[in-house]
């Protein structure tokens, strides 16, 4: 993956939702300015990571950043070289996605400290080795995509187009669009909304 995508690294988890959370956890974030229009667990990650969201009303396909950081969603795009050099990129491979494993996620970076944190982040805070040849020293949670759907991934890849267009937002940020504005809910209602010149 990361040799299609033109990152040095790509770390498999278990979603999306979960490698936002762990690159938004190694980042360290606190402020984070993300889309009311996006998926419900994008700012629910960004909590749980320790930061605060914010939302700016744009529209979007394929990918957009969790502002300021270096951060992508690009749950919705998954074509050749679409890295973008120094970031993290987060990828989707839900049913509904361009890899239709069933459920998975990845992280694209060239960051080799964050090749290392993901790693053990997404595996209870454990190496690569048996537990009990192991000295867990941080945090980590149960969040690594399983052999199966790994092993279907590399399948559907082997015949996987060198390019493919962005999974629209069915729908347009002014006419219903697929996803509800976030701010909707009880949960997001004290978060702040945000202009850009």
């Amino acid at each position: 993956m990361a040799e299609y995508c033109g990152s040095k690294y790509a770390i498999a988890t278990d979603s999306c939702t979960d490698a936002l959370m762990i690159a938004a956890k190694y980042l360290n974030v606190a402020e984070v300015t993300i889309p009311p229009r996006t998926y419900l667990s994008v700012p629910q990650s960004i909590i749980h990571a320790g930061g605060t969201v914010r939302f700016r009303d744009y529209s979007w396909k394929g990918i957009y950043q969790l502002e300021p950081y270096p951060l992508y969603d690009a749950a919705k795009r998954l074509t050749s070289n679409m890295y973008i050099k120094d970031s993290i990129m987060c990828l989707s491979f839900h049913i509904k996605k361009h890899l239709p494993i069933g459920k998975g996620g990845m992280i694209l970076t060239d960051d080799e400290k964050l090749l290392d944190f993901s790693k053990r982040a997404r595996y209870e805070g454990r190496g690569e080795v048996y537990m009990h040849e192991d000295n867990i020293k941080t945090i980590g949670w149960n969040a690594y995509m399983t052999p199966e759907q790994a092993a279907r991934g590399m399948t559907l890849m082997a015949n996987y187009p060198s390019f493919k267009e962005d999974i629209a937002n069915e729908g347009s940020f002014e006419n219903e669009p697929f996803y509800p504005d976030l701010r909707e809910f009880d949960l997001f209602k004290d978060c702040k909304t945000v202009t850009y010149e």
